[in-house]
């Protein structure tokens, strides 16, 4: 168990315990789960990094990346922002102590940011979802998106565009390395 902590330097922290001192870095990013059909079916217009308040099982699990962000939406309720449909799985060891995964995880914002992201979402077409889920330093962050529904149309534009991308890649490997 750490016993003390104290910071150093401005991006790092040391935990002395009794095998020795441990160094966190605190910049360092860990992605845990990424949603890549959001990709698929928006235009992200912009980012934003919110923090998630969980429970001591619930972060064990999101630092084993037991978690699925997909067909995840973020929505609003009485001032406060919450991500519904992030699945945590429940901790293995955590006996009673474990939450429902289903369960909607309060975003930990600035008020300006919800306001901010509030009246952009109430515009038509507009949503909020979860990009990814990392960990940086100590603490599990999320990623919400705005985004912009994508039509039928604009999906498989994207689709000839990465195909066109593959076939370049492709003659230029074959034709370079050969």
């Amino acid at each position: 168990m750490p016993t003390n902590l104290r910071f150093c330097a401005r991006s790092k922290a040391e935990i002395s315990s009794e095998r020795g001192v441990i160094r966190l870095d605190k910049n360092k990013i860990t992605v845990v789960a990424q949603n890549k059909k959001a990709y698929h079916d928006y235009f992200v217009l912009e980012t934003v990094e919110a923090g998630l308040e969980l429970f001591g099982t619930e972060i064990k699990s999101v630092r084993e990346s037991r978690v699925n962000l997909k067909d995840s939406w973020c929505s609003f309720d009485g001032g406060e922002m919450y991500a519904r449909g992030v699945h945590i799985s429940p901790y293995e060891k955590g006996n009673l102590f474990n939450r429902d995964p289903m369960r909607p995880k309060r975003l930990l914002l600035h008020k300006r940011e919800i306001r901010h992201l509030f009246d952009e979402t109430r515009q038509m077409g507009y949503t909020a979802v979860p990009l990814r889920m990392y960990i940086r330093g100590s603490y599990a962050k999320l990623e919400i998106g705005l985004c912009k529904g994508k039509k039928n149309y604009d999906k498989r534009a994207d689709i000839a565009a990465k195909d066109a991308r593959r076939s370049i890649e492709r003659a230029i490997k074959e034709r370079f390395h050969s």
